[in-house]
């Protein structure tokens, strides 16, 4: 059994990051899934970043995301979709956890800060499709370099289509059943082999 934490894309917890955390915990594992909007939820991408960026700000959905791990103890996972990618990450950087699970969405470790490194032997797994419109091979590229960088294994995964969170079937534009599945055998393999 392991303990992860899961955050949310910049839609907010949408039945997709539900769907998720009822599938580890079917695997035997405790998931937080971290509120960073407080119940706000969005339909389009496009308004929701001018909340996450704008109205909430950056700093405080970093400040969110770390308060709401803080009773876990040391050892646990991250988990992020997308934009919630960027809280896995920046709680990788601050608290001894071990692993990280990128959903839809890579994230530099040096965006936190100049000094900020991927922690030590930490390892990874990123999942995105090919098409995706929001995916960015540089921030693959050098999201792969940081974690090898720190002694780090990982994982990238490429799936066929073009949907950004197409693991969550409430966004049937995106949502890739074939995909979904596939993702969460790896997922699911990843988390058994740190209990090793």
């Amino acid at each position: 059994m392991t303990q992860i934490a899961l955050f949310h894309s910049v839609l907010g917890v949408r039945p997709g990051v539900l769907d998720a955390a009822e599938r580890l915990r079917a695997d035997g594992h405790e998931v937080l899934v971290p509120d960073l909007y407080e119940g706000r939820v969005f339909d389009e991408y496009e308004p929701a970043m001018q909340y996450a960026e704008h109205e909430l700000g950056p700093f405080e959905v970093m400040r969110r995301g770390l308060a709401a791990v803080a009773d876990l103890p040391d050892g646990f996972v991250t988990a992020g979709f997308s934009a919630g990618g960027g809280s896995a990450v920046l709680v990788a950087t601050r608290r001894p956890v071990a692993g990280v699970l990128l959903f839809a969405g890579a994230f530099l470790v040096e965006w936190l800060g100049d000094d900020v490194r991927w922690p030590a032997g930490v390892p990874a797994q990123l999942h995105s499709t090919v098409g995706d419109p929001f995916r960015e091979q540089g921030e693959i590229d050098g999201t792969v370099a940081q974690v090898q960088a720190a002694s780090g294994r990982i994982d990238v995964f490429e799936y066929a289509g073009d949907g950004h969170l197409f693991t969550d079937p409430s966004l049937p534009k995106e949502y890739d059943a074939v995909a979904t599945e596939l993702l969460w055998q790896r997922s699911l393999a990843f988390l058994r082999g740190l209990e090793v």
